[in-house]
């Protein structure tokens, strides 16, 4: 749920509300009953913490398909006996 920032215009009091995106913004202040005004906040990023979240993670498996495609065959050593020559 997204965090509102308001304050009252007339006790300048800042305070922070936990709302619905759909809910109506807040407009008297629960203190002096002042009117309040959303302020424009920035609001907070997240972090992908840890190893493991990389884009290529959560590819479509058609891209993983195309890369196996892509890549040369594995080569297989044969054993061959080494060609010795007698004199």
């Amino acid at each position: 749920m997204p965090t509102y920032e308001y304050q009252c215009q007339k006790c300048k009091k800042r305070r922070e509300a936990f709302q619905s995106i759909t809910a109506k913004p807040l407009t008297t202040c629960p203190k002096c009953r002042g009117t309040l005004t959303r302020l424009i906040s920035s609001g907070s990023g997240f972090l992908f913490k840890g190893s493991g979240f990389y884009i290529t993670d959560y590819r479509k498996k058609s891209y993983h398909d195309a890369k196996k495609k892509d890549q040369p065959a594995s080569s297989t050593t044969t054993n061959k006996p080494a060609s010795t020559s007698t004199s």
